[in-house]
């Protein structure tokens, strides 16, 4: 590869033509730059210790450069109501993006690049016929991606604040969060230094609260002057600049493919992450870096443009996850204003994920400790390990086997393998082990192992599993989970074909509205008058089942798309009559279930119910709308709301990652008021320490981590030191309550030194 064309001069552009050439001073590599080069968009930009590392492998001298021009500190300020949190340990080096490019440039020129300013590069299409290579590095408006969009196939989402990129000519001493609670609205500071005399300033708020403090009519020079106005206290009564500023939205920039031929997109044509996790620059470097390593690594071109999305492409999805995170909770900032100081600080600083519970203990053990003191944490207690009171039911701690369908009941009879299975994971620790969907007729059923409460001997046969949980594991609770399949029913067991339509032995369906759920499911029936009054008898009537078998609580099912999660989406009910249309109408029917269900279980116990928090298809329940769901069942007297999302329609498309489900949960319980059960995804007790002490839940639910492990509570019990009352091991497994030891690793030390 002889001749390279680089589209735009901005970090990750000139750094991918600088270790091109340096790998092979004799490639012909060009850069063309439409601006000038002192010219330059933003202030500071902020840099990792990983990505410092990989360029000091790659390139000593631009390692060099850059460690003569850094600011350093470890601070992070969280000012909210005139108090000052800080949180120390963080590490952080940034230097301005003008001398970033100066020293790029410099390091280009020296190794031979062609750098070409103000001049505007030749589609990437021409450059393409006569290059070797072609990098577009032409940021987020790339002309690049879009004349190529057919086959980058990219997704822009324009999101919901409004931002300007200011300075300020002083050098902060901390990474600086404000929060300005204006007549307006919420608005926010983010702040650091990048020199010694000179810090970015960039302020944030809401579209709704931007307009109506009059910014979208003003010019721009007025917006500083009254940015710095709002936030007078922190710069001091000093003025605020701008370098080409305007009020911006942000656009994150998602791509099914980084190349087309002999074209590699790179930076933020490629991909955005939202600066308050500052990873823009971060990431266009690192992208060079790998694109250079694999193309000195691959004997072609394609392979080696295939190895760079290889290894680029999970690490860059990963951190727009933390990102997405981060930029939600800033637009949801209002939402969290009123919580006690510390917790606030701990929300904002472990908003993406990244920062968690324990490695925050490790950055700030003091911080993190007077967070937890005012969490009510006893000294030594875990927040997982703190007691819980929902009505009449007092829970030990605030871990929750969640429901999974196990298919293993015969005519809807829980037996053995329930027995073992629940039993178990009683014995393991969580303070609620909550029954898969326990089904509320033969015709509600999913599958046909699925598990009934609608006959005296289902009743019996859990009340055998519950009498086991009380007395074997004494302090743990057990609740169960009452549903109906709706269209969702008459299918076969998981493993033989998940959502296929039994070969033999189905019953019909029904369901709000005739919407099969594939293609290949039953058109269910739509529930009439009587069916409906049917179905609430049925509930009630499993409910006094549940009652007699012995459970402390009770969970309805409204969530993943069955019967009554299908009355609350718009996708799954089309009805005319008094039960569909506005979202107040699609509640009607399962609130009237919740009622039969409320008035036939004892009053002193709890009942909870789930949701799914988004459909993940267009047209779909919204968040929005899961606030007004959830703040319906609180009305009616629901003691917490259990947030799942999903699994509503086939064609969802769900936003994985780690916790992902979490923010709605988070949002539920911030805004309504109601406590609320997080689930999906969380797999470390760091997590739901974290979840807890941030205030985004009062009950953590794992599924899968306790079929992994049914002792998965009782082991991070062990694993952080804690034997308090939140844990106790039953006392036939007293003795494994330590880690095993294992086999020493350590070498002996040398012991003298002889010169």
């Amino acid at each position: 590869m002889q001749r390279v064309a680089v589209i735009g001069g901005g970090p990750g552009g000139l750094y991918a033509a600088a270790l091109l050439k340096r790998l092979d001073p004799e490639r012909d590599i060009t850069v063309w730059e439409r601006n000038s080069p002192a010219d330059t968009f933003g202030f500071g930009v902020v840099l990792s210790d990983e990505t410092l590392g990989g360029i000091e492998h790659a390139d000593p001298v631009v390692h060099a450069a850059l460690q003569d021009e850094f600011v350093r500190w470890d601070a992070i300020d969280i000012v909210h109501r005139g108090v000052t949190q800080t949180s120390g340990g963080h590490g952080f080096a940034a230097l301005g993006r003008r001398r970033l490019l100066e020293i790029l440039h410099e390091r280009c020129d020296r190794l031979g690049v062609r750098l070409r300013f103000c001049a505007e590069a030749p589609p990437a299409a021409e450059l393409a016929a006569t290059h070797d290579l072609v990098i577009a590095a032409d940021g987020v408006h790339s002309l690049t991606r879009t004349a190529h969009a057919d086959t980058f196939g990219p997704r822009l989402t324009t999101h919901r604040c409004r931002y300007i990129w200011l300075a300020a000519d002083f050098a902060l001493d901390a990474f600086r969060f404000e929060i300005a609670e204006t007549a307006h609205g919420v608005m926010q500071l983010h702040g650091y230094p990048f020199s010694a005399g000179a810090s970015t300033v960039i302020v944030e708020m809401r579209e709704e609260v931007w307009r109506a403090a009059g910014f979208d009519t003003g010019d721009v020079t007025e917006s500083i002057a009254r940015c710095g106005d709002v936030f007078r206290e922190t710069l001091g009564g000093r003025p605020l600049r701008s370098n080409n500023s305007g009020w911006l939205t942000f656009r994150t920039v998602v791509n099914a493919r980084w190349s087309h031929g002999n074209t590699v997109l790179i930076g933020d044509a490629a991909h955005t992450a939202h600066f308050s996790i500052g990873s823009g620059t971060k990431l266009a470097v690192e992208d060079a870096l790998a694109l250079a390593a694999c193309v000195e690594e691959h004997p072609d071109l394609p392979a080696a443009l295939a190895a760079y999305e290889a290894e680029r492409r999970p690490v860059v999805e990963s951190t727009q996850r933390a990102a997405a995170a981060s930029l939600r909770w800033f637009e949801e900032l209002a939402t969290y204003v009123d919580q006690p100081p510390r917790q606030f600080a701990f929300n904002l600083l472990t908003r993406s994920r990244r920062v968690t519970h324990d490695n925050l203990r490790m950055r700030d053990a003091s911080f993190t400790a007077a967070v937890e003191e005012e969490f009510a944490a006893p000294f030594g207690t875990p927040p997982m390990f703190t007691p819980l009171r929902l009505r009449g039911l007092a829970l030990r701690n605030r871990v929750v086997v969640s429901p999974m369908d196990m298919y293993s009941a015969v005519d809807g009879v829980p037996g053995d393998f329930h027995l073992v299975h629940l039993g178990a994971r009683a014995l393991g620790g969580a303070g609620l082990v909550m029954t898969e969907m326990v089904c509320v007729s033969a015709e509600g059923r999913i599958t046909p192992g699925c598990a009934g409460l609608y006959t005296a001997e289902q009743a019996a046969a859990w009340a055998r599993i519950t009498d086991f949980v009380h007395a074997s594991s004494p302090g743990t609770a057990i609740g169960v989970q009452l549903g109906h399949s709706g269209r969702k029913g008459s299918t076969k067991l998981m493993w033989e074909g998940i959502d296929q339509p039994l070969d033999h032995g189905d019953w019909p369906v029904v369901a709000a509205s005739p919407v099969p759920y594939t293609g290949v499911s039953q058109v269910p029936h739509a529930l009439d008058r009587a069916g409906l009054d049917a179905v609430r008898e049925q509930f009630a009537a499993a409910a006094r089942h549940a009652d007699h078998a012995g459970f402390d609580l009770l969970e309805l099912h409204c969530a993943h798309g069955y019967l009554l999660s299908g009355f609350l989406s718009p996708l799954t009910n089309h009805r005319t009559d008094t039960y569909g249309g506005s979202l107040r109408a699609r509640l009607r029917f399962p609130l009237e279930v919740f009622d039969a269900v409320r008035a036939a279980w004892p009053d002193d116990r709890p009942m909870t119910v789930r949701i799914s928090a988004t459909d993940w298809a267009e047209g779909g329940t919204t968040a929005e709308d899961a606030v007004e769901i959830a703040r319906a069942f609180a009305a009616h007297g629901a003691d917490a709301i259990d947030v799942s999302t999903g699994q509503v329609v086939a064609d969802e498309r769900p936003e994985f990652g780690r916790s992902y489900q979490t923010p709605y949960a988070d949002r539920i319980r911030n805004t309504v008021g109601v406590p609320v059960i997080a689930v999906g995804a969380i797999s470390s007790w760091d997590d739901v320490n974290s979840l807890l002490l941030a205030g985004r839940t009062d009950l953590c639910a794992l599924g899968r981590p306790h079929l992994y492990d049914p002792h998965w509570t009782l082991h991070a019990a062990a694993e952080q030191d804690y034997g308090g009352p939140g844990a106790p091991w039953p006392l036939p497994y007293r003795a494994g309550s330590r880690t095993p030891p294992t086999g020493r690793t350590d070498a002996p030390k040398p012991r003298l030194t002889l010169g």
